[in-house]
C-alpha cells in the first residue's frame, strides 16, 4: 500500500503519536522529548503537578526549568518565582535546571547545549520554543496547565496543525538577514495569517543561511500565529549538532508531493533590511521608508537576536563610532557561553567604546521586565519579536523591531536607519 505523502511536520508528530501518518485536523496524544518552562511559567506548571498528586517527573532528565526572564533577580516576587523552582528542581533531582551562571536565555541555551536535536517534539511554557524547528525538531509553546500534565506523563495532545510553505529564492541583498526576511513574511501574512498552521521555511536561499539565521527565523513564527516553524534539517544542522551532541537525532523531511495549505515564494532581491512599527510585527517598512524617526534607545540581544554572530555584526558596524548623544544603547549575550566569546573576541571593548552597556544573560527588557524599560513617550529600536502596546514600558512608549545591523547602525544615527547611511556620513565628514 502506497504511504501517504506527509509534510516535515505531519511525519514528526506521526512517529510520536505512534502512528503511520496523520493528517491536519486530527487530534492526537504524542509523547514528547523535552518540556521546558522559565521564571514565569515553572511556578504554575509545577502547581498543577502538585495538585494532580504527581510524585515524581516522566523523566528527571526531559523537564528543563530556566530562569531567565527577570534574572539576576530583579525583586523579591522574581526571587520567590526562583526559589519555588529550584527547590522543585532538587527534589526532583532533575538535571536541567540552570542556576544564575550557567543559566541562559532558554531558546538559545538549550539548542546551544545539544539539549534539542532534529526531529524531536519540545512543549514549552514559552510562546518562542519553536526556535527548536530551525533544527528540523517539531517545537511549540503550550500553556502552563498542559506543561504541568506533560511533566507527569511524558505526553500531550496536538491538533496536527496544516503547513504554510515559505519559499525563498535568489541572493540576498546587502545587510539582509534572517531576521528581515522573517519580517517581510510576517509582514504579508499578517500576525493571524498562519493562525494554529505550521511555517515551513524552504527554496534555494533558504539552504543556504546559518543556523543563527534559521534560529531567528523560526523564533518568529509565532508572529504570525503559526504554531509552529520548522526547518528541514541538512549538512549545515548536522554540523552545528555535532559540535553539541553525540546524538544527531533523525532527520525528517517533507514528501514532494506533500500538501500544503499555501505556499508563498518570495525573492530576496526584493528584500530590504526591515524594519517593523508599532505596535504590531506586521507594521513592517524596508529600511529606505523609515523616514526620520528619532529614537531614545537601542536593544540588541533577546531569544530572537542574542547569538554570537548577532553581536559580531553589531560590532562591526559600531566598532570606531560613538552612538548619538543622549542614546541609550544595550548589549545583551542570550546565553553565558556568548558572553564569554564576546570578551574573547573583544566585543563588549567595542560597545562600552561605543558608549553603550553590556549585560549578563537576561530577556529582560524584551518583555517589559527589567533592564532597559522605556518611559512615557520613548521609542526603542530592538531585536526582539514584539512591539505590542506596552511590551517594553509604558503603554505610550513606542518599539520598532529590526536586526542587529539596523539597531546599531540606528544606534549612532539616532534615529531608524541603516548602515549604508553611516558610510555616506562618514564620506561627507572627511571631505
Amino acid at each position: 500500500m502506497k504511504k501517504k505523502p506527509q509534510t516535515i511536520t505531519e511525519k514528526i508528530l506521526a512517529a510520536h503519536a505512534g502512528l503511520p501518518a496523520v493528517e491536519p485536523g486530527q487530534l492526537i496524544q504524542a509523547r514528547v522529548d523535552l518540556t521546558l518552562a522559565n521564571d514565569i511559567t515553572a511556578p504554575i506548571a509545577i502547581d498543577v503537578f502538585r495538585r494532580a498528586g504527581a510524585k515524581q517527573v516522566f523523566d528527571r532528565h526531559k523537564v528543563a526549568l530556566v530562569p531567565d526572564h527577570f534574572v539576576p533577580n530583579k525583586d523579591i516576587a522574581a526571587a520567590e518565582q526562583v526559589r519555588l523552582m529550584r527547590e522543585f528542581a532538587r527534589e526532583q533531582q532533575l538535571t536541567l535546571f540552570f542556576e544564575l551562571g550557567e543559566m541562559g536565555i532558554e531558546h538559545a541555551l538549550l539548542p546551544e547545549k545539544g539539549l534539542v536535536r532534529p526531529g524531536d517534539l519540545v512543549i514549552g511554557a514559552d510562546s518562542h520554543t519553536c526556535t527548536y524547528g530551525a533544527l528540523g525538531a517539531f517545537a511549540t509553546g503550550v500553556g502552563s496547565t498542559d506543561l504541568g500534565a506533560a511533566m507527569v506523563t511524558g505526553e500531550t495532545w496536538f491538533k496536527v496543525p496544516e503547513t504554510i510553505k515559505l519559499v525563498y529564492h535568489g541572493r540576498p541583498r546587502p545587510w539582509v538577514s534572517g531576521k528581515d526576511l522573517i519580517l517581510f513574511a510576517i509582514g504579508d501574512l499578517g500576525v493571524d495569517g498562519a493562525l494554529y498552521q505550521t511555517l515551513e521555511f524552504s527554496g534555494p536561499a533558504v539552504q543556504q543561511l546559518t543556523m543563527a539565521d534559521r534560529f531567528t527565523m523560526a523564533n518568529m513564527a509565532i508572529e504570525a500565529g503559526a504554531k509552529s516553524g520548522i526547518f528541514e534539517p541538512d549538512e549545515i544542522t548536522r554540523a552545528y549538532m555535532r559540535e553539541r551532541s553525540r546524538r544527531l537525532g533523525r532527520f525528517f523531511h517533507s514528501d514532494p508531493e506533500a500538501r500544503y495549505g499555501q505556499v508563498r515564494d518570495y525573492d530576496l532581491q526584493d528584500i530590504e533590511p526591515q524594519v517593523a512599527f508599532p505596535h504590531l510585527p506586521e507594521n513592517t517598512r524596508p529600511i529606505s521608508k523609515v523616514g526620520q524617526v528619532p529614537i531614545d534607545q537601542a536593544v540588541i540581544g533577546s531569544c530572537t537576536n542574542g547569538r554570537l554572530e548577532d553581536l559580531r555584526i553589531a560590532a562591526r558596524i559600531l566598532k570606531g563610532r560613538r552612538v548619538a548623544p543622549g542614546l541609550r544603547l544595550i548589549v545583551i549575550p542570550a546565553t553565558p557561553w556568548i558572553f564569554r566569546q564576546a570578551v574573547k573576541e573583544g566585543l563588549v571593548d567595542v560597545f562600552l567604546q561605543a558608549g553603550g552597556i553590556f549585560s549578563t544573560p537576561t530577556c529582560g527588557p524584551c518583555l517589559g521586565g527589567h533592564m532597559g524599560i522605556l518611559a512615557k513617550g520613548e521609542r526603542t529600536i530592538a531585536t526582539t519579536n514584539r512591539n505590542f502596546v506596552g511590551r517594553m514600558g509604558h503603554p505610550e512608549s513606542e518599539v520598532y523591531l529590526g536586526s542587529p545591523v539596523v539597531a546599531a547602525a540606528s544606534a549612532v544615527l539616532g534615529r531608524l536607519g541603516g548602515p549604508e547611511e553611516l558610510g555616506k556620513i562618514r564620506g561627507a565628514q572627511k571631505k
